[in-house]
Protein backbone atom coordinates (compact mmCIF):
# COMPACT_ATOMS: atom_id res chain seq x y z
CA UNK A 1 0.00 0.00 0.00
CA UNK A 2 1.27 3.08 -1.02
CA UNK A 3 1.46 6.24 1.27
CA UNK A 4 2.57 10.20 1.02
CA UNK A 5 5.20 11.60 2.79
CA UNK A 6 3.60 12.11 6.52
CA UNK A 7 2.91 15.30 7.71
CA UNK A 8 4.66 17.46 10.27
CA UNK A 9 1.80 17.70 12.87
CA UNK A 10 2.33 20.23 15.91
CA UNK A 11 1.66 18.41 18.91
CA UNK A 12 0.59 19.50 22.64
CA UNK A 13 0.85 16.85 25.26
CA UNK A 14 -0.21 16.89 28.66
CA UNK A 15 1.60 15.58 31.66
CA UNK A 16 1.53 11.74 31.65
CA UNK A 17 -0.73 10.97 35.48
CA UNK A 18 -1.61 7.87 36.72
CA UNK A 19 -5.18 6.66 36.49
CA UNK A 20 -5.89 3.75 39.49
CA UNK A 21 -9.24 2.13 40.11
CA UNK A 22 -12.52 3.86 41.23
CA UNK A 23 -12.96 1.49 44.12
CA UNK A 24 -10.74 0.10 46.33
CA UNK A 25 -9.78 -3.10 44.95
CA UNK A 26 -8.10 -6.55 46.62
CA UNK A 27 -4.64 -6.03 46.97
CA UNK A 28 -2.78 -9.47 46.49
CA UNK A 29 -0.38 -11.37 44.14
CA UNK A 30 -1.36 -13.09 40.98
CA UNK A 31 1.10 -16.15 39.06
CA UNK A 32 0.79 -15.68 34.97
CA UNK A 33 0.28 -18.94 33.55
CA UNK A 34 3.31 -20.62 31.56
CA UNK A 35 1.84 -19.39 28.33
CA UNK A 36 1.88 -16.16 29.81
CA UNK A 37 4.90 -16.38 30.75
CA UNK A 38 6.89 -17.41 27.38
CA UNK A 39 10.16 -15.08 27.16
CA UNK A 40 9.04 -14.03 23.81
CA UNK A 41 5.82 -12.34 25.33
CA UNK A 42 7.98 -9.78 27.72
CA UNK A 43 7.53 -6.86 25.17
CA UNK A 44 5.06 -4.06 24.42
CA UNK A 45 2.00 -4.39 21.85
CA UNK A 46 0.78 -0.85 20.65
CA UNK A 47 -2.81 -0.61 19.26
CA UNK A 48 -4.43 2.49 17.52
CA UNK A 49 -8.01 3.18 16.94
CA UNK A 50 -8.79 6.59 15.08
CA UNK A 51 -12.48 8.41 15.57
CA UNK A 52 -14.34 10.73 13.05
CA UNK A 53 -16.00 13.74 14.43
CA UNK A 54 -19.69 12.67 15.52
CA UNK A 55 -22.25 15.66 15.47
CA UNK A 56 -24.44 14.05 17.74
CA UNK A 57 -21.54 14.13 20.51
CA UNK A 58 -21.30 17.07 20.51
CA UNK A 59 -19.88 18.91 23.85
CA UNK A 60 -18.27 15.30 24.91
CA UNK A 61 -14.62 15.67 25.32
CA UNK A 62 -13.16 11.88 24.81
CA UNK A 63 -10.11 12.61 27.07
CA UNK A 64 -12.81 12.62 29.69
CA UNK A 65 -15.14 10.32 29.04
CA UNK A 66 -11.96 7.45 28.50
CA UNK A 67 -10.06 8.68 31.65
CA UNK A 68 -13.42 7.90 34.17
CA UNK A 69 -14.02 5.01 32.01
CA UNK A 70 -10.76 3.76 32.76
CA UNK A 71 -10.76 3.94 36.51
CA UNK A 72 -13.96 2.30 36.52
CA UNK A 73 -13.16 -0.37 34.29
CA UNK A 74 -10.04 -1.32 36.54
CA UNK A 75 -12.04 -1.81 39.58
CA UNK A 76 -12.96 -5.09 37.30
CA UNK A 77 -9.73 -6.01 35.94
CA UNK A 78 -7.68 -4.75 39.10
CA UNK A 79 -4.73 -6.96 38.10
CA UNK A 80 -3.94 -4.50 35.05
CA UNK A 81 -3.51 -1.42 38.19
CA UNK A 82 -0.91 -3.57 39.60
CA UNK A 83 2.62 -4.18 38.64
CA UNK A 84 4.59 -7.37 37.18
CA UNK A 85 7.33 -8.90 39.53
CA UNK A 86 10.07 -11.46 38.86
CA UNK A 87 10.46 -14.51 41.20
CA UNK A 88 13.80 -15.98 41.31
CA UNK A 89 15.98 -18.63 40.26
CA UNK A 90 13.16 -19.43 37.74
CA UNK A 91 12.14 -15.82 35.97
CA UNK A 92 8.45 -16.39 37.07
CA UNK A 93 6.23 -13.89 36.90
CA UNK A 94 3.74 -12.58 39.32
CA UNK A 95 1.41 -9.62 39.49
CA UNK A 96 1.46 -7.74 42.44
CA UNK A 97 -2.24 -6.09 42.64
CA UNK A 98 -0.82 -2.91 44.33
CA UNK A 99 -3.68 -0.60 42.93
CA UNK A 100 -1.00 2.05 41.40
CA UNK A 101 -2.67 2.56 38.41
CA UNK A 102 -2.35 2.79 34.78
CA UNK A 103 -0.37 5.89 32.72
CA UNK A 104 -2.74 7.90 30.93
CA UNK A 105 -1.69 10.75 28.70
CA UNK A 106 -3.72 13.68 27.15
CA UNK A 107 -2.47 15.42 23.81
CA UNK A 108 -4.11 17.83 20.98
CA UNK A 109 -2.59 17.44 17.76
CA UNK A 110 -2.70 20.96 15.33
CA UNK A 111 -4.39 18.79 12.47
CA UNK A 112 -7.39 17.30 10.91
CA UNK A 113 -7.98 13.75 10.73
CA UNK A 114 -8.78 13.44 7.31
CA UNK A 115 -5.63 15.15 6.21
CA UNK A 116 -3.87 11.80 7.44
CA UNK A 117 -4.88 9.73 4.59
CA UNK A 118 -3.90 6.39 4.16
CA UNK A 119 -1.03 7.03 6.94
CA UNK A 120 -3.05 5.95 9.81
CA UNK A 121 -2.90 2.59 8.48
CA UNK A 122 0.06 0.28 9.31
CA UNK A 123 3.00 1.21 9.20
CA UNK A 124 1.79 4.23 10.77
CA UNK A 125 4.62 6.88 10.52
CA UNK A 126 2.61 8.75 13.67
CA UNK A 127 2.59 6.41 15.79
CA UNK A 128 5.67 7.74 18.65
CA UNK A 129 3.37 10.72 18.48
CA UNK A 130 0.15 8.87 19.57
CA UNK A 131 1.61 6.70 21.85
CA UNK A 132 4.18 8.72 23.52
CA UNK A 133 6.76 6.62 25.01
CA UNK A 134 6.81 7.62 28.89
CA UNK A 135 10.62 7.94 30.28
CA UNK A 136 10.85 4.45 32.26
CA UNK A 137 7.42 2.83 31.55
CA UNK A 138 8.43 0.65 28.29
CA UNK A 139 9.68 -1.88 30.77
CA UNK A 140 8.09 -5.47 31.55
CA UNK A 141 9.54 -5.41 35.59
CA UNK A 142 7.58 -2.75 37.71
CA UNK A 143 6.24 -0.85 35.12
CA UNK A 144 2.77 0.06 34.40
CA UNK A 145 0.68 -2.88 32.39
CA UNK A 146 -0.99 -0.13 29.83
CA UNK A 147 -0.30 2.81 28.22
CA UNK A 148 -3.20 4.87 27.26
CA UNK A 149 -3.11 8.22 25.25
CA UNK A 150 -6.15 10.08 23.46
CA UNK A 151 -5.03 12.21 21.25
CA UNK A 152 -7.71 15.38 19.45
CA UNK A 153 -7.80 16.56 16.24
CA UNK A 154 -8.47 19.48 15.19
CA UNK A 155 -11.75 18.53 13.41
CA UNK A 156 -13.34 17.52 16.41
CA UNK A 157 -12.19 13.25 15.35
CA UNK A 158 -9.43 11.91 17.76
CA UNK A 159 -7.50 8.72 18.03
CA UNK A 160 -7.11 6.32 21.18
CA UNK A 161 -3.66 4.38 21.58
CA UNK A 162 -3.29 1.59 24.27
CA UNK A 163 0.05 0.51 24.54
CA UNK A 164 0.07 -3.20 26.76
CA UNK A 165 2.12 -5.61 28.56
CA UNK A 166 1.82 -8.39 26.26
CA UNK A 167 2.66 -10.76 29.47
CA UNK A 168 -0.68 -10.05 30.86
CA UNK A 169 -3.28 -10.63 27.59
CA UNK A 170 -3.63 -11.75 24.18
CA UNK A 171 -5.48 -9.73 21.35
CA UNK A 172 -9.08 -11.21 23.05
CA UNK A 173 -8.31 -10.44 26.10
CA UNK A 174 -7.93 -6.91 25.31
CA UNK A 175 -10.70 -6.83 22.93
CA UNK A 176 -12.97 -7.90 26.44
CA UNK A 177 -11.19 -5.01 28.20
CA UNK A 178 -12.16 -2.26 25.58
CA UNK A 179 -15.53 -3.67 25.42
CA UNK A 180 -16.13 -3.51 28.86
CA UNK A 181 -14.48 -0.30 29.03
CA UNK A 182 -17.15 1.02 26.18
CA UNK A 183 -20.13 -0.13 28.29
CA UNK A 184 -18.87 1.50 31.60
CA UNK A 185 -18.55 4.52 29.35
CA UNK A 186 -22.21 4.19 28.17
CA UNK A 187 -23.63 3.76 31.32
CA UNK A 188 -23.34 0.41 32.29
CA UNK A 189 -22.42 -0.99 36.00
CA UNK A 190 -20.94 -3.88 35.16
CA UNK A 191 -19.56 -5.21 32.00
CA UNK A 192 -21.77 -7.66 30.14
CA UNK A 193 -18.77 -10.70 30.33
CA UNK A 194 -16.97 -10.46 33.93
CA UNK A 195 -13.53 -10.75 33.82
CA UNK A 196 -11.46 -14.45 34.65
CA UNK A 197 -8.28 -14.98 36.07
CA UNK A 198 -7.69 -18.77 36.40
CA UNK A 199 -4.28 -18.51 34.81
CA UNK A 200 -3.59 -22.30 36.37
CA UNK A 201 -5.31 -23.57 33.58
CA UNK A 202 -2.84 -23.18 30.98
CA UNK A 203 -0.21 -23.49 33.89
CA UNK A 204 2.60 -26.07 33.84
CA UNK A 205 1.79 -29.46 35.01
CA UNK A 206 2.61 -30.64 38.45
CA UNK A 207 5.62 -32.85 36.60
CA UNK A 208 6.37 -31.26 33.34
CA UNK A 209 7.15 -32.66 30.88
CA UNK A 210 8.02 -32.00 27.10
CA UNK A 211 5.97 -34.30 25.06
CA UNK A 212 6.26 -32.44 21.38
CA UNK A 213 8.68 -31.29 19.34
CA UNK A 214 9.25 -27.83 19.16
CA UNK A 215 10.80 -26.17 16.52
CA UNK A 216 9.57 -22.74 17.25
CA UNK A 217 11.77 -22.53 20.32
CA UNK A 218 15.24 -24.23 17.79
CA UNK A 219 18.50 -22.19 18.06
CA UNK A 220 20.09 -22.88 15.13
CA UNK A 221 23.05 -22.26 14.69
CA UNK A 222 24.01 -20.13 11.57
CA UNK A 223 26.34 -16.95 10.33
CA UNK A 224 23.77 -15.29 9.19
CA UNK A 225 20.70 -15.76 12.05
CA UNK A 226 18.84 -12.33 11.61
CA UNK A 227 22.07 -10.28 11.79
CA UNK A 228 19.75 -7.39 10.40
CA UNK A 229 16.88 -8.20 13.20
CA UNK A 230 19.85 -7.15 15.97
CA UNK A 231 19.60 -3.35 14.59
CA UNK A 232 16.30 -2.40 13.18
CA UNK A 233 17.07 1.05 12.03
CA UNK A 234 18.20 -1.44 9.48
CA UNK A 235 14.73 -2.48 8.28
CA UNK A 236 11.76 -1.04 6.64
CA UNK A 237 8.20 -1.52 6.34
CA UNK A 238 5.16 -1.69 3.54
CA UNK A 239 1.92 -2.79 3.92
CA UNK A 240 0.45 -4.97 1.46
CA UNK A 241 -3.51 -5.63 0.80
CA UNK A 242 -5.15 -8.91 -0.75
CA UNK A 243 -8.58 -8.83 -1.55
CA UNK A 244 -10.04 -11.42 -3.83
CA UNK A 245 -8.21 -10.16 -7.30
CA UNK A 246 -4.66 -10.60 -5.12
CA UNK A 247 -6.14 -13.73 -3.98
CA UNK A 248 -7.23 -15.56 -7.22
CA UNK A 249 -3.84 -14.61 -9.47
CA UNK A 250 -2.13 -16.28 -5.78
CA UNK A 251 -4.74 -19.50 -6.68
CA UNK A 252 -3.56 -19.67 -10.14
CA UNK A 253 -0.36 -20.96 -8.78
CA UNK A 254 -1.82 -23.81 -7.83
CA UNK A 255 -1.93 -26.47 -10.47
CA UNK A 256 -5.58 -27.07 -11.46
CA UNK A 257 -4.49 -30.50 -10.78
CA UNK A 258 -4.57 -30.53 -6.88
CA UNK A 259 -7.73 -31.61 -5.44
CA UNK A 260 -7.02 -30.06 -2.14
CA UNK A 261 -9.48 -27.15 -1.21
CA UNK A 262 -7.03 -24.83 0.49
CA UNK A 263 -8.40 -22.17 2.78
CA UNK A 264 -7.66 -18.80 1.63
CA UNK A 265 -5.61 -17.73 4.64
CA UNK A 266 -3.32 -20.44 4.54
CA UNK A 267 -2.79 -19.82 0.83
CA UNK A 268 -1.81 -16.76 2.15
CA UNK A 269 0.62 -17.29 4.54
CA UNK A 270 2.62 -19.93 2.92
CA UNK A 271 2.86 -17.12 -0.53
CA UNK A 272 4.09 -14.66 2.08
CA UNK A 273 6.55 -16.93 3.64
CA UNK A 274 8.32 -17.95 0.49
CA UNK A 275 8.23 -14.60 -0.92
CA UNK A 276 10.03 -13.01 1.78
CA UNK A 277 12.18 -16.20 2.00
CA UNK A 278 13.23 -15.36 -1.91
CA UNK A 279 13.48 -11.66 -1.14
CA UNK A 280 16.35 -12.36 1.61
CA UNK A 281 18.27 -14.22 -1.17
CA UNK A 282 19.41 -16.84 1.66
CA UNK A 283 21.90 -19.89 0.93
CA UNK A 284 19.63 -22.79 -0.03
CA UNK A 285 20.93 -24.61 2.91
CA UNK A 286 19.96 -21.94 5.58
CA UNK A 287 16.89 -23.55 7.77
CA UNK A 288 14.02 -21.06 7.44
CA UNK A 289 11.07 -20.98 9.72
CA UNK A 290 7.71 -19.78 9.89
CA UNK A 291 5.97 -19.17 13.39
CA UNK A 292 2.02 -19.26 13.39
CA UNK A 293 0.18 -18.45 16.36
CA UNK A 294 -2.73 -20.31 16.84
CA UNK A 295 -5.47 -19.78 19.40
CA UNK A 296 -5.68 -21.96 22.23
CA UNK A 297 -9.58 -21.39 22.10
CA UNK A 298 -10.55 -23.04 18.70
CA UNK A 299 -12.79 -25.54 18.60
CA UNK A 300 -10.64 -28.20 17.71
CA UNK A 301 -8.97 -27.97 21.21
CA UNK A 302 -10.44 -29.50 24.29
CA UNK A 303 -9.63 -26.38 26.65
CA UNK A 304 -12.45 -25.10 27.96
CA UNK A 305 -11.40 -22.06 29.13
CA UNK A 306 -14.19 -19.43 30.57
CA UNK A 307 -15.67 -16.80 28.10
CA UNK A 308 -14.11 -13.99 30.40
CA UNK A 309 -10.55 -15.68 30.45
CA UNK A 310 -8.42 -12.33 29.06
CA UNK A 311 -4.80 -14.51 29.53
CA UNK A 312 -2.78 -15.40 26.41
CA UNK A 313 -4.24 -18.15 25.30
CA UNK A 314 -2.25 -18.86 22.11
CA UNK A 315 0.72 -21.21 21.28
CA UNK A 316 3.32 -20.64 18.07
CA UNK A 317 4.06 -23.99 15.91
CA UNK A 318 6.83 -23.38 13.35
CA UNK A 319 7.06 -24.79 10.16
CA UNK A 320 10.58 -25.51 8.98
CA UNK A 321 12.39 -26.22 5.35
CA UNK A 322 15.88 -25.09 3.95
CA UNK A 323 15.72 -21.87 2.10
CA UNK A 324 16.28 -23.52 -1.25
CA UNK A 325 14.11 -26.00 -0.99
CA UNK A 326 10.90 -23.80 -0.09
CA UNK A 327 12.16 -21.35 -2.65
CA UNK A 328 12.46 -23.91 -5.64
CA UNK A 329 9.71 -25.99 -4.91
CA UNK A 330 5.63 -25.19 -5.97
CA UNK A 331 3.83 -23.75 -3.40
CA UNK A 332 1.68 -26.01 -2.22
CA UNK A 333 5.47 -27.03 -0.42
CA UNK A 334 4.91 -24.55 1.44
CA UNK A 335 0.87 -24.38 2.02
CA UNK A 336 1.18 -28.59 3.07
CA UNK A 337 4.21 -27.57 6.23
CA UNK A 338 1.54 -24.76 7.22
CA UNK A 339 -1.46 -27.27 7.06
CA UNK A 340 0.49 -29.70 8.89
CA UNK A 341 1.43 -27.56 11.87
CA UNK A 342 -2.14 -26.37 11.86
CA UNK A 343 -3.31 -30.33 12.23
CA UNK A 344 -0.74 -31.02 14.83
CA UNK A 345 -2.12 -28.57 17.37
CA UNK A 346 -3.84 -30.58 20.18
CA UNK A 347 -4.26 -29.95 24.30
CA UNK A 348 -1.16 -31.84 24.52
CA UNK A 349 1.57 -29.49 22.13
CA UNK A 350 -0.96 -26.70 24.16
CA UNK A 351 0.67 -28.63 27.81
CA UNK A 352 4.11 -29.70 26.42
CA UNK A 353 4.62 -25.54 25.38
CA UNK A 354 3.65 -24.76 28.97
CA UNK A 355 6.01 -27.67 30.92
CA UNK A 356 8.82 -26.08 28.54
CA UNK A 357 8.52 -22.82 29.56
CA UNK A 358 9.38 -24.17 33.26
CA UNK A 359 11.87 -27.04 32.49
CA UNK A 360 13.92 -24.73 29.87
CA UNK A 361 13.52 -21.61 31.24
CA UNK A 362 11.26 -19.12 29.32
CA UNK A 363 12.48 -19.83 25.89
CA UNK A 364 11.96 -17.29 23.21
CA UNK A 365 11.02 -17.87 20.05
CA UNK A 366 13.97 -18.49 17.51
CA UNK A 367 15.93 -15.79 15.60
CA UNK A 368 16.72 -18.42 13.37
CA UNK A 369 15.00 -16.37 9.66
CA UNK A 370 12.05 -16.79 11.31
CA UNK A 371 8.98 -15.21 9.93
CA UNK A 372 5.84 -15.00 12.33
CA UNK A 373 2.62 -14.44 11.63
CA UNK A 374 -0.12 -13.35 14.19
CA UNK A 375 -3.76 -13.35 12.62
CA UNK A 376 -5.73 -10.50 14.31
CA UNK A 377 -8.50 -10.58 11.38
CA UNK A 378 -10.65 -11.47 14.26
CA UNK A 379 -9.40 -9.01 17.27
CA UNK A 380 -12.26 -6.23 16.86
CA UNK A 381 -10.47 -3.80 17.76
CA UNK A 382 -12.14 -2.17 14.45
CA UNK A 383 -15.59 -2.16 16.93
CA UNK A 384 -14.35 -0.50 19.65
CA UNK A 385 -17.27 2.16 20.21
CA UNK A 386 -16.70 5.08 22.33
CA UNK A 387 -19.74 6.64 21.23
CA UNK A 388 -18.87 8.45 18.47
CA UNK A 389 -19.04 5.12 15.99
CA UNK A 390 -16.68 2.88 14.86
CA UNK A 391 -13.24 3.80 14.30
CA UNK A 392 -12.28 4.44 10.72
CA UNK A 393 -8.94 2.07 11.23
CA UNK A 394 -8.46 0.09 14.53
CA UNK A 395 -5.51 -2.58 14.80
CA UNK A 396 -1.70 -3.09 15.05
CA UNK A 397 -0.41 0.16 13.49
CA UNK A 398 2.99 -1.47 12.61
CA UNK A 399 4.90 -4.73 12.49
CA UNK A 400 7.16 -5.49 15.15
CA UNK A 401 10.46 -6.97 13.87
CA UNK A 402 9.96 -10.58 12.35
CA UNK A 403 6.27 -10.08 13.52
CA UNK A 404 3.26 -9.41 11.00
CA UNK A 405 -0.37 -8.71 11.77
CA UNK A 406 -3.01 -9.50 9.41
CA UNK A 407 -6.08 -7.15 9.79
CA UNK A 408 -9.24 -6.83 8.44
CA UNK A 409 -9.64 -4.66 6.31
CA UNK A 410 -11.39 -2.46 3.30
CA UNK A 411 -9.28 -0.37 0.68
CA UNK A 412 -10.22 2.59 -1.02
CA UNK A 413 -12.76 0.69 -3.67
CA UNK A 414 -14.73 -0.62 -0.36
CA UNK A 415 -13.19 -3.99 -1.16
CA UNK A 416 -12.50 -6.35 1.71
CA UNK A 417 -9.51 -7.64 1.99
CA UNK A 418 -6.34 -8.06 4.96
CA UNK A 419 -4.04 -5.91 4.75
CA UNK A 420 -0.31 -7.40 6.36
CA UNK A 421 2.98 -5.05 7.56
CA UNK A 422 6.14 -6.73 6.54
CA UNK A 423 9.85 -6.08 7.99
CA UNK A 424 12.50 -6.18 6.08
CA UNK A 425 16.02 -4.85 4.70
CA UNK A 426 15.46 -2.22 2.32
CA UNK A 427 17.45 -4.33 -0.86
CA UNK A 428 15.37 -7.93 0.63
CA UNK A 429 12.12 -5.11 0.14
CA UNK A 430 12.69 -4.25 -3.04
CA UNK A 431 12.69 -7.39 -4.11
CA UNK A 432 9.73 -8.56 -1.81
CA UNK A 433 7.71 -5.73 -3.36
CA UNK A 434 8.42 -6.86 -7.15
CA UNK A 435 7.64 -10.24 -6.46
CA UNK A 436 4.27 -9.73 -4.71
CA UNK A 437 3.37 -7.41 -7.28
CA UNK A 438 4.21 -9.25 -10.22
CA UNK A 439 2.89 -12.14 -8.69
CA UNK A 440 -0.81 -10.68 -7.88
CA UNK A 441 -1.05 -8.70 -10.84
CA UNK A 442 0.92 -11.63 -13.53
CA UNK A 443 -0.13 -14.81 -12.52
CA UNK A 444 2.57 -16.53 -15.12
CA UNK A 445 5.77 -14.46 -13.50
CA UNK A 446 8.21 -16.80 -12.09
CA UNK A 447 10.86 -14.73 -9.33
CA UNK A 448 14.38 -15.14 -9.65
CA UNK A 449 16.12 -16.74 -6.82
CA UNK A 450 18.98 -15.21 -5.76
CA UNK A 451 21.35 -17.24 -3.35
CA UNK A 452 25.23 -16.79 -2.18
CA UNK A 453 27.91 -18.77 -4.09
CA UNK A 454 25.68 -20.48 -6.83
CA UNK A 455 23.99 -19.36 -9.97
CA UNK A 456 20.68 -17.51 -10.40
CA UNK A 457 18.11 -19.62 -10.72
CA UNK A 458 14.15 -19.39 -10.94
CA UNK A 459 11.59 -20.53 -8.67
CA UNK A 460 8.19 -20.80 -8.95
CA UNK A 461 5.59 -19.24 -6.74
Amino acid sequence: MSSSRPLVISMTLQKPELVIPATTTPRERKHLSDIDDQGSLRFQIPILMFYKYNPSMEGKDPVNLIKEGLSKTLVFYYPLAGRIVELMPDRKLVVDCNGEGILFVEADAQVELDKLGDSIKPPCPYLDQLLYNVPGSAGIIGCPFLLVQVTRFSCGGFAVGFRLNHTMMDAYGVKLFLNALTELIKGASTPTILPVWQRHILSARSSPCITCTHHEFDDHKSNNINAWDQDNTKLIQHSFFFGNKEMEAIQDHISPNQHVIYKKFELLVAFLWKCRTIALGLHPEEIVHLTYLVNVRGKSLKFELPLGYYGNAWVSPAAVSKAGLLCSSPLTYAIDLVRKVKDQMNEEYVRSVADLMVIKGRLELTKSWNFIISDNRSAGFDEIDFGWGLPIFGGVPKAISVISFCLPLKNNMGEKGILIAISLPPLAMKKFQEIVQDTCHNPKFQPVVIAHNIPARRAKI
